[in-house]
């Protein structure tokens, strides 16, 4: 399974940067999991030169550089030997960022032979199930810029805002997640014939941890999870790595 761990903001020294640094190539090393690290950008040159680590970035500019003041490129990421780079966070959706920014990311992130990490999710759910249609506008916008083979490589990870920060009853269910999954291989049928869209990651982030992290795996057809808060603590993500193990 392909395990990727989102710090967001939550780190803010280099002394936990090292320690998280160091554990996620640990967990790497045993082969079971590729599993992946995505550091605030400050903190991606320090992985830079740690051998057996697979860095990640939490996003990229819809810009290629130059006078762009604050913005960091897809070619500087590429420079720094970033594999991943995720786009359209729902954190980052909620700013205001919209499908055609996204798509613009996924573009730029191809384009320097890294992989997009494409986040879709509902906001909430109704009972005319009119939220799969945002699922759909998500994925179809991007899916149509793009060629057949990028279609096969794009990561997509299924994120619903509503299930965030949610426990027990309120949480999302294995049966739950099993048919979204199936329904985002549905909406993969429209870009990519035949049974070829199997060959599509989809990840599940939302609020994982040690706790849920097996019931989520098991019969759901995820392959993969994108960690939020859980990555930003040694033990906790450790613990999260083994449990799904």
């Amino acid at each position: 399974m392909l395990i990727i761990g989102n710090w967001k903001a939550y780190i803010e020294s280099t002394t936990k940067a090292k320690a998280l640094f160091a554990s996620a190539k640990r967990l790497s090393a045993k082969g079971v999991h590729e599993v992946v690290v995505a550091p605030a950008y400050p903190y991606i040159g320090m992985g830079a030169g740690i051998k057996g680590l697979i860095l990640g970035a939490q996003d990229v500019s819809e810009t290629t550089g130059g006078a762009q003041t604050g913005e960091v490129a897809a070619g500087q990421l590429a420079d720094l030997g970033v594999s991943y780079v995720i786009a359209g966070h729902s954190e980052r959706r909620a700013r205001g960022e919209t499908d055609e920014v996204v798509t613009e990311k996924v573009r730029h992130i191809f384009a320097h032979g890294m992989v997009p990490v494409l986040c879709v999710g509902e906001r909430e759910r109704d009972s005319d199930a009119q939220y799969l249609k945002e699922v759909r506008q998500q994925i179809s916008v991007v899916m149509e810029a793009l060629s057949q083979k990028e279609r096969l490589q794009v990561v997509l990870a299924y994120e619903p805002v509503w299930a965030i920060g949610k426990t027990g009853a309120d949480a999302i269910t294995a049966g739950d997640l099993a048919e979204m999954v199936l329904y985002i291989r549905k909406i993969l049928g429209d870009y990519i014939p035949g049974r070829a869209t199997t060959k599509v990651k989809i990840l599940y982030g939302g609020s994982v941890d040690a706790e849920n992290i097996r019931m989520l795996a098991s019969g759901t057809g995820v392959e993969g999870f994108l960690v939020g808060r859980a990555s930003a603590d040694v033990a906790a993500f450790s613990g999260l790595v083994k449990a799904l193990s």
